[in-house]
């Protein structure tokens, strides 16, 4: 799927894909990333996917890994690039907005009840962001969904963005 993202060296969009990733595409946790893609990969369940700039096949901007529990499409990670994580450092945005708008347009292929849900689990203190920013609701404890409606609104918003 071709998307676009903000190149803020630039000031400018440019054209990125989100991919099913292979193993040798997974970065280490040496090099700067929280999560050990490496081990997430080897869940039979589940499936990660990546954003990389187009016609850099060695650029990767951030990963979602995504997975059916019981009919509805579960969120088990997600990561922005460390060169794409914070404010005044930050080389692309959008990436976390494509990767969950990604995640909101595979629950609409699901042929269950709870088509166009994205539920997952998050930390207390990224709860307020992922409601300001994606529309999630509260569920129980740490756990959180976006509604289908509100599904359509990223998946308008990121996915079908124009140059």
């Amino acid at each position: 799927m071709v998307v676009l993202l903000l190149d803020n060296r630039k000031n400018k969009l440019v054209s990125a894909e989100i991919v099913l990733a292979e193993l040798n595409d997974l970065p280490l946790k040496k090099d700067g990333w929280s999560f050990n893609w490496k081990t997430a990969f080897k869940s039979r369940d589940s499936k990660i996917y990546l954003i990389r700039v187009k016609r850099r096949a060695h650029s990767l901007e951030g990963l979602i890994q995504l997975s059916e529990i019981e009919g509805m499409l579960f969120m088990n990670l997600i990561e922005l690039a460390p060169h794409n994580v914070g404010m005044a450092t930050k080389r692309f945005e959008y990436v976390a907005g494509c990767l969950i708008s990604f995640g909101c347009y595979q629950s609409f292929s699901l042929g269950t009840n709870y088509k166009g849900f994205v539920s997952f689990e998050t930390k207390t203190k990224l709860r307020k962001w992922y409601k300001d920013n994606y529309f999630a609701q509260a569920a129980m404890g740490n756990k959180m969904f976006i509604w289908p409606e509100d599904g359509i609104k990223l998946i308008n918003k990121y996915l079908n963005r124009k140059n």
